[in-house]
């Protein structure tokens, strides 16, 4: 009788210690059940290395994250949305880009809040974006040359002989 007390005693315990770690793992991952943040949409032309998860930052401190990013078939843009603290009020003309952490760092999304006195309502959208600025496209463009100066300017008419008596 006393073995099966402490069994269950010892099996009690180590479902206490799963839980605690499950809570304070979802804390991390913002998946607490009041996360105190509102959603937001935007639009880029271009996600290319942000995805579910990246981080949304402010003066460069986070205060949020992306919660979805699915193409629209309509308009050909990366429709997101992006969870933001509560605490953070938004003006209704703040832009959103997607920066680069360094060279060789992954991308997040940064938002550039405008000068309106209003605020985004929860659910609202930022108009002004701007997507991910490929690296390589921009060193084959300064190592290539534009296509504009590579063509060769039109070929002037000769200059008439002229013959002497």
């Amino acid at each position: 009788m006393a073995e099966q007390r402490l069994e269950v005693l010892a099996g009690a315990g180590v479902l206490a210690i799963a839980l605690a770690f499950a809570f304070f793992a979802g804390q991390g991952l913002g998946m607490n059940a009041q996360s105190g943040t509102y959603p937001l949409r935007a639009s880029f032309r271009s996600v290319q290395g942000v995805a579910v998860g990246a981080d949304v930052k402010l003066a460069g401190v986070k205060v949020g994250t992306i919660t979805s990013v699915v193409l629209n078939p309509a308009s050909f843009m990366a429709d997101t949305m992006i969870s933001v603290d509560k605490s953070i009020q938004l003006p209704s003309d703040s832009a959103i880009i997607i920066s680069q952490d360094g060279l060789l760092g992954g991308n997040f999304v940064e938002i550039l809040p405008g000068g309106m006195a209003d605020a985004l309502a929860p659910g609202g959208e930022i108009e002004d974006t701007q997507g991910a600025v490929s690296l390589i496209n921009l060193l084959l463009k300064f190592v290539g040359g534009s296509s504009a100066n590579s063509t060769p300017a039109p070929a002037a008419d000769p200059a008439p002989a002229t013959t002497s008596p």
